[in-house]
């Protein structure tokens, strides 16, 4: 496919990765600020374990948008579908990192899978967090084989 002249003649999908690959890096270096601060000011020279794992996270995450990206930009599905499976991607890494966040302001826990499951100081019953990881498997799986699938059933 030939390069255009501007983003917005790119497909929604690829716009989108795009984007959240710019907004995650930037959370990625703000997260950084936040930690150095901490590891600046405390006697152990270190973060709350939730304020490191946000900002590594979020970094991660701006480079997997950028495979995402490409991917989309090959995929043979229609641009619906492939706008739909980065959307699905985009929002539970968002919401990983934006748990992350919380857990890390807070500092209310070193493992958001020990029980009790809190959240921003407020108790949550064991179920949710199950769901919400059954959702984030379900989903992050499903948008990156439809991406993948994409890209591979031209080799067919």
């Amino acid at each position: 496919m030939p390069l255009t002249e501007s983003v917005v003649d790119l497909p929604p999908a690829v716009q989108l990765a795009l984007l959240s690959a710019a907004v995650f890096f930037l959370t990625g270096l703000l997260t950084g600020v936040w930690k150095y601060r901490w590891m600046w000011r405390t006697e152990e020279a270190e973060a709350p374990y939730y304020v490191d794992t946000a900002h590594r996270a979020s970094l991660l995450y701006s480079f997997a948008c950028i495979l995402i990206l490409h991917l989309a930009w090959f995929s043979a599905w229609p641009d619906v579908v492939d706008l739909a499976a980065v959307a699905l991607l985009v929002f539970f890494f968002a919401g990983a990192v934006a748990s992350y966040v919380v857990h890390g302001f807070f500092r209310d826990t070193d493992n958001q899978f020990r029980d009790p499951f809190v959240l921003a100081g407020i108790q949550l019953p064991p179920w949710t967090l199950r769901l919400a990881m059954y959702g984030l498997i379900a989903g992050e799986v499903a948008g990156f084989l439809a991406l993948f699938t994409g890209v591979g059933v031209q080799y067919i």
